[in-house]
């Protein structure tokens, strides 16, 4: 018997040739350097495990009495870190999830219905094709461009809005380019969308994780904020937690759409009620404490980006974020360079296509890693592609 799926799981779920690479190379023994491990779990980082764990322990969670919105002093925890970061945040604009792809999906659902668009920058990580087509959305890119740093290409992103397009994603900053949107581009960017009628959506999961020491990203929290718009976060990147799956939508905009997007959303969020109570009695602490993890994380980031420069190896300018983009000389006709890379001298990269990068050439690689493997890894990339030069 034949069963017959839904066509929005239709995708090719097979092992790709370049994992399938990898695989066999750890079956085989090969030593191979790990340039894409960005579980900050297992990167060797100080976590201050009593603290973390101590206040899932709460007897007060034993008690089921569920706010659709999260707990209130869950959500004022919240606003208190927006507060950190100049922004007036009312809790009461706070509906908390059980992780930012939930979050896109909220959104999702009460954006658009089937078969509307959203608008997603590329290059970008790929777990918003998945989330589009798990909620009948689909995703039409606009290209962010690098000259002398990451752009928005305002041009090509407005020839992109179609009839059905509901609404604007944002990274900030992005991820994989490291593009932290400046305050000119977010006023292009409302301007645009209250002109068009679009909401906009910004994903802040990186904004404490900039790169200029003394330097604070802008949030969207701060106002004023002329068009609807939603802000996404959480613990997996703000404390370095993605074991620990809380995340939150905080809606800004003007009154009278707000209130109606915030009333809809606690109707969805109701629905599911998936934050669990221990998790969000947990969160004004993990909040409290996320300064000594990000300090930690921003540390390695800072000395692996200049790992890389120092190397000689061309890196791609990176304002902010855990990813670096790397530009070596592609071969014409040859096996895509991130293969040859694993090939020749057992460094794993991500490869560009993965992101969105039409580019040759371009590699991917976190800066979460230990410093010993970044310097190993770069050593052994520079070679390569300094012995293949003349063949480039």
């Amino acid at each position: 018997m034949s069963y017959r799926f839904s066509a929005r799981t239709s995708w090719d779920v097979g092992e790709s040739g370049f994992a399938a690479a990898i695989r066999e190379a750890r079956t085989a023994g090969r030593e191979l350097v790990d340039l894409t491990v960005s579980n900050p779990t297992v990167c060797g980082f100080a976590y201050d495990a009593e603290a973390i764990l101590a206040p899932l322990a709460s007897m007060e969670a034993m008690v089921y009495d569920p706010d659709p919105r999260g707990m209130r002093f869950a959500r004022e925890a919240v606003a208190g870190y927006y507060g950190d970061h100049l922004a007036d945040v009312d809790p009461d604009d706070v509906v908390l999830t059980t992780s930012t792809s939930e979050g896109y999906g909220y959104l999702f659902r009460l954006l658009c219905d089937a078969g509307d668009e959203v608008l997603v920058a590329q290059p970008s990580y790929p777990l918003f094709d998945f989330l589009a087509d798990l909620e009948d959305v689909r995703l039409r890119p606009y290209p962010l461009f690098y000259d002398y740093g990451w752009w928005i290409d305002f041009a090509e992103l407005e020839r992109r809005i179609g009839p059905r397009t509901k609404a604007i994603v944002v990274v900030h900053p992005n991820n994989p380019t490291g593009h932290a949107t400046g305050p000119e581009e977010r006023g292009r960017l409302e301007e645009i969308c209250l002109r068009r009628g679009l909401a906009l959506i910004v994903d802040e999961v990186f904004l404490d994780y900039g790169l200029d020491a003394g330097v604070s990203l802008g949030s969207f929290a701060v106002g004023p904020h002329p068009v609807l718009t939603f802000v996404l976060s959480g613990m997996s990147k703000i404390a370095g937690l993605p074991q620990m799956k809380v995340g939150w939508i905080a809606g800004f905009g003007p009154e009278g759409d707000r209130r109606q997007a915030m009333g809809r959303l606690e109707v969805v969020a109701d629905t599911f009620l998936s934050v669990n109570a221990p998790m969000q009695r947990a969160l004004p602490v993990w909040l409290a404490g996320r300064h000594g993890i990000q300090g930690q994380i921003l540390e390695r980031v800072r000395e692996n980006l200049r790992l890389i420069v120092v190397s000689g190896v061309e890196v791609l300018r990176v304002e902010a974020g855990w990813s670096a983009i790397l530009r070596l000389p592609q071969r014409v006709g040859e096996e895509e360079v991130a293969e040859m890379l694993l090939r020749e001298v057992g460094v794993v990269v991500h490869p560009g296509a993965f992101y969105g990068i039409a580019e040759a050439g371009r590699v991917v690689v976190s800066l979460l890693g230990a410093c010993r493997e970044m310097e190993q890894g770069m050593e052994r990339i520079h070679r390569v592609t300094m012995r293949n030069h003349d063949s480039y």
